[in-house]
């Protein structure tokens, strides 16, 4: 009985509305100023944050997930051996939703199971899920795209190419910069240039692969298919395919890893053949992963901007949340860049 009636005592709980109305905004505006939208002068958001304030209203997501039919969870899908470009994806995401409603879920798949749709169909009704970022390669599925339409789910594909219109799409010029770190080494004086090509299926690695062969044919290079080796974007992979490189008389002067875990491992091979870095054997990766700072010498990679695409393609998800009328201005495409460290020279004379 008294904890009825003190319940009858308290004060009407404060909504969205409330908020509105002694503001003399509209509702659209204040959830924009809890989505801390960049949409609005310095004035309105100051008023609006301070009856929030002062009257000490805690927004309710269950009600405004209600409304919207849908939670404030933004779902991360994905099949990648490399494990740091997914947690350089998850920072930027992170980056985005922070100080807004929204939370990440992260769901691992694997695309070599006939039941890979269902799952991912499953996942995205059972958490009612706001939005989707789809690294590659599942990215690169477009009858996934069709179902993630169909059921009425938003999405962002990230890819190394173009794979879908701007609003649901972050991509990268990983050919062209494939090219431009060749280029380099060529410029060096490199000839016998090796590839560790990524997995196959991968788009990122079809990318890479063909700036790799356009810079060697602008030069006027051949490339001997003893000059490329398979790797599957992980360490070990990087250190298996450069061992067949390594075994080859003459052996490269240089090697293009197609992520930065394999150049490791191309490092590693090559310390343990007393093979001096950059003296005997130049070294080029992609990512500019952490890893690239943390072994001697440092490696020259390409950056790839991870966090950036992932921080754009959460703000392309959450900005209809801000207000229907939101416009989202993230770019969709990405360059990255040749960073040159410690593991390029000029081949050693003979």
């Amino acid at each position: 009985m008294a904890k009825q009636k003190q319940d009858e005592g308290q004060a009407p709980k404060l909504t969205i509305n409330d908020i509105a109305r002694m503001a003399g905004v509209s509702k659209k505006t204040v959830s924009r100023v809890i989505n801390r939208s960049p949409l609005l002068n310095r004035e309105t958001r100051d008023r609006v944050e301070t009856i929030i304030r002062d009257t000490g209203y805690v927004p309710n997501p269950q009600a405004r997930a209600l409304a919207l039919g849908r939670n404030f969870l933004i779902g991360l899908v994905y099949d990648n051996p490399n494990v740091q470009m997914i947690l350089s994806m998850q920072k930027g995401i992170l980056e985005a939703l922070h100080g807004t409603e929204f939370e990440l879920v992260i769901r691992p798949v694997d695309r070599g199971s006939n039941l890979v749709m269902e799952d991912i169909r499953s996942f995205v009704t059972r958490q009612r899920l706001f939005g989707v970022v789809i690294l590659p390669p599942m990215s690169e599925n477009d009858a996934l795209a069709r179902m993630l339409d169909e059921e009425g789910c938003r999405y962002v594909r990230m890819g190394s190419a173009v794979l879908d219109d701007p609003e649901h799409m972050v991509a990268s010029n990983d050919r062209e910069a494939v090219a431009d770190a060749v280029r380099h080494l060529i410029a060096q004086g490199h000839r016998r240039i090796g590839l560790i090509a990524g997995p196959h299926g991968f788009r990122s690695a079809q990318e890479r692969r063909e700036g790799f062969e356009l810079a060697l044919k602008e030069a006027g290079i051949s490339l001997p298919r003893s000059l490329v080796a398979d790797g599957q974007y992980t360490f070990e992979s990087g250190l298996s395919a450069s061992e067949s490189l390594l075994d080859l008389s003459p052996r490269p002067t240089a090697i293009f890893a197609s992520n930065d875990e394999m150049a490791a491992g191309v490092l590693y091979a090559a310390r343990l053949r007393g093979i001096a870095v950059p003296e005997e054997l130049s070294i080029i990766g992609f990512d500019d992963t952490p890893v690239t700072t943390r072994v001697w010498p440092p490696l020259t990679t390409v950056r790839w901007p991870i966090v950036a695409m992932g921080r754009a393609a959460a703000l392309k998800l959450i900005g209809t949340a801000i207000g229907e009328d939101a416009e989202v201005n993230e770019p969709s495409m990405f360059s990255s860049t040749l960073i040159r460290r410690g593991s390029v020279a000029p081949p050693a004379t003979s």
